[in-house]
Order: C-alpha cells, then sequence, then structure tokens
C-alpha cells in the first residue's frame, strides 16, 4: 500500500500536487474563480475552440431533446438505452469523416480505452507516439499487446522499428493528428505511405482537430486528403465541438466488430439524449459554417504575429494551441500565478502529463477570444517572460 501521506508531501515539495478549484463561466470566454468573484479572468485553458460550447443552436437541441427523451438514457446501448438520436448522430460522424459507419463512446478516454483492447492482444503489436494521450497509452496497456514507443513525429525511427520488429499479425500504429499538450501535427500523408508499405492498421485520435481543421470540420486528415487511408479515425465532442462524448468512424464491419468487443461501449450507460442532440446539432454547423473555421485561424495568427512582434522567438507551432515552455514545475506555477494577476487564466502543465523539465502555460485560442482580448493576453505573456 502506498504511504499516502508521503506520496502527497512528495509532490507537494516537487510542485506536482494537483487540486481542483471550482470556476463560474461568465460566458464570451471569461471566468471566475470560486471565491473570487469580483475578478473576472480570460479563459486560455479552454478547448471549446469554436465557441460551441455557448452556441444557440446547440442549447435549443438539448432542450428539445431533454423535453422530449428526458435527462439521461437509463440503459447501454445494447439494453435499452440506444436511441434514435445516437444513430443519427453516427450517421452525421460517419459522414463528416468520410467512413461508413460509426460508433459514439461516453468519452475520448473510454473511446481509446475500449478501441485499442478490441484490436489487438498478447500476441499483437501496436507502435504508438511517444507523446500520445495518456488515454492511448493506457488503452495500449489494457491491450497486452507488445507495446512499441517510437520518436515524437519522428516516421524514419517509426520505419526502423516496423522493420525490425514485424510479428505475424497485422501491427496497430496509433498517432493523434494533433497533439494535445505540444499543439504540433502528425505528419499523416507520410505515416500513410508508411503503414500502406508494411500492411499496418492506422488509428488517428483527432480530438483535438475535429471542427478546427479540414475544409468541412472533419479534421487533419480531411485537410490531408488521407480520411479514406485512415483505417479508424477517433475524435471527441467535447472540444471543437462544444458538447461531449467521443466516436470513432470506420468502415462498417470494423464498427459492427467494436460495438461487440469494445467493453467500454458494451458495459456502459449510453450518451444523455440532450448531449447527443448538442453534437449533432454541432457537426451540422461546422459542415455548414466554414467561417466558424476561418475567423477561428485569423485569431490564431495574430496571437502568434503580437507574441513573435513582441520579441517572442521560440516554435508556437501550427495550430490553436499554443504551449509556453518554462521547465520546472514551480517555475510554471509562478508564471501561471503572475498571468492571473493581469487577468489570465493558463493553466500550467506539469508532469507527468508532460515530461520531466518540460513543465509549460499551455495556451488554447478560441472563438471567444476578442483582437483586444488576445492582444492583453499577449502583453501580460510577454512581461511575465521578461520579453
Amino acid at each position: 500500500m502506498v504511504d499516502l501521506k508521503a506520496w502527497l508531501n512528495q509532490q507537494r515539495e516537487g510542485g506536482r500536487l494537483r487540486s481542483l478549484r471550482p470556476v463560474i463561466r461568465r460566458g464570451n470566454g471569461r471566468i471566475t474563480l470560486a471565491g473570487d468573484d469580483d475578478r473576472e479572468l480570460l479563459d486560455f485553458s479552454s478547448n471549446d475552440y469554436l465557441a460551441l460550447a455557448e452556441h444557440p443552436a446547440l442549447i435549443a437541441a438539448a432542450q428539445q431533446a431533454l423535453r422530449r427523451f428526458g435527462t439521461g438514457s437509463g440503459a447501454s446501448r445494447l439494453m435499452s438505452g440506444d436511441l434514435v438520436i445516437h444513430h443519427e448522430l453516427e450517421d452525421a460522424v460517419a459522414r463528416l469523416k468520410g467512413k461508413e459507419a460509426a460508433l459514439t463512446f461516453g468519452s475520448g478516454y473510454m473511446a481509446n480505452t475500449g478501441i485499442i483492447p478490441a484490436l489487438v492482444g498478447r500476441h499483437d503489436l501496436v507502435f504508438s507516439d511517444r507523446l500520445n494521450h495518456a488515454s492511448i497509452h493506457d488503452g495500449c496497456r489494457l491491450s497486452g499487446a507488445r507495446l512499441v514507443r517510437f520518436h515524437h513525429n519522428d516516421l524514419n525511427h517509426l520505419e526502423e522499428l516496423l522493420k525490425k520488429k514485424q510479428g505475424a499479425t497485422t501491427p496497430l500504429i496509433v498517432v493523434e493528428s494533433i497533439y494535445s499538450m505540444d499543439g504540433d501535427r502528425c505528419p499523416l500523408r507520410e505515416l500513410v505511405e508508411l503503414k500502406e508499405r508494411f500492411g499496418c492498421l492506422l488509428m488517428v485520435d483527432e480530438a483535438h482537430a475535429t471542427g478546427v481543421f479540414g475544409e468541412n470540420g472533419g479534421g487533419v486528415s480531411e485537410e490531408e486528403g488521407v480520411s479514406g487511408a485512415v483505417d479508424l479515425a477517433m475524435g471527441t465532442f467535447g472540444k471543437g465541438l462544444g458538447s461531449y462524448g467521443a466516436y470513432v468512424a470506420a468502415n462498417r464491419e470494423m464498427i459492427e466488430y467494436l460495438l461487440n468487443r469494445a467493453r467500454s461501449f458494451i458495459f456502459s450507460t449510453a450518451l444523455p439524449p440532450s448531449v447527443a442532440a448538442a453534437s449533432l446539432a454541432a457537426v451540422g454547423l461546422i459542415r455548414q459554417e466554414p467561417n466558424l473555421r476561418r475567423k477561428l485561424h485569423e485569431k490564431i495568427d495574430y496571437f502568434k504575429m503580437l507574441l513573435r512582434t513582441g520579441g517572442y522567438t521560440a516554435d508556437l507551432g501550427p495550430s490553436q494551441i499554443i504551449p509556453i515552455l518554462i521547465g520546472e514545475s514551480k517555475a510554471a506555477l509562478n508564471k501561471a500565478h503572475l498571468l492571473r494577476q493581469q487577468g489570465i487564466f493558463a493553466t500550467a502543465v506539469r508532469p507527468p502529463t508532460v515530461p520531466n523539465g518540460t513543465a509549460r502555460l499551455r495556451f488554447s485560442i478560441t472563438s471567444h477570444h476578442s483582437p483586444a482580448d488576445l492582444a492583453q493576453a499577449a502583453k501580460a505573456l510577454l512581461e511575465i517572460m521578461d520579453i
């Protein structure tokens, strides 16, 4: 048994102890911290990239579903919780991702820890990017498959490993299209060529790309023109789509298989109908209103321009997620505190979420942010970084 007090003290001394602090959402990308209601902060830690969580269409769809179906689904999908709205959402997701079918899950974590163990077992190989999300790593461990991790976005390293470690069964490669803590992109076109050359299955987590990238919001795989070559396209509704839950899209046979094998799907109560309805409305919006993406990317470019012209020289990446590397955990916590004093809420991300020595401030640019908000945040960040 772990010595709880000793462990907690060790985390506290290293600046790694996590705690919860309730926030009150004020709308338009603004929050206050519980107990400090008089001080409004600009929220740069939200993943509500397109500001859809407050969109009238999503709210109306959720309210209508609440009145029609009630608050909960009441059972798992394989019992009596399989509502028509779930199928409508899955059909819409399949069209968005250019696939034959889709399946929804309760969360991104549940999706990854259900899909991967359903696909591979102890006689199989799974190749995973070292910076994949914790849910992917946990799914790999739960599978019992032989896990081989390759250097982040290093396809030369992956190719070497594929040559050395080929097995009797079809290997699985798992990556993210946009990495949640670094904000960088996977070289998907080159990865597709590699997976086809070596006869692998490819699973791509598009949690932070869905809605934000692609002509229709289908993610990086759509933008790169490789949707058809991605065997399993996973993503979430709780970030760019402003709702909750997750999905996987694939060919019909694969979805039928996962419906029968993914334990986190089989043994979980179905998504509440109001949540499914909001997600369905969001999928429709991102297809119908490409300006949502265009305006967001204009804001992303503007914020990065402010930092560069202000003298910040580190790489700001290609996405809406901008990591400001600090180094040590206590230093990152201090920088986050200084930002809050200037009205900016940006979370200090520390190990084990990121590797040792790479604690950072993680800025997420969203459609909530006005040019004035972005200018205020850039000015505050440059000041606390002594630039």
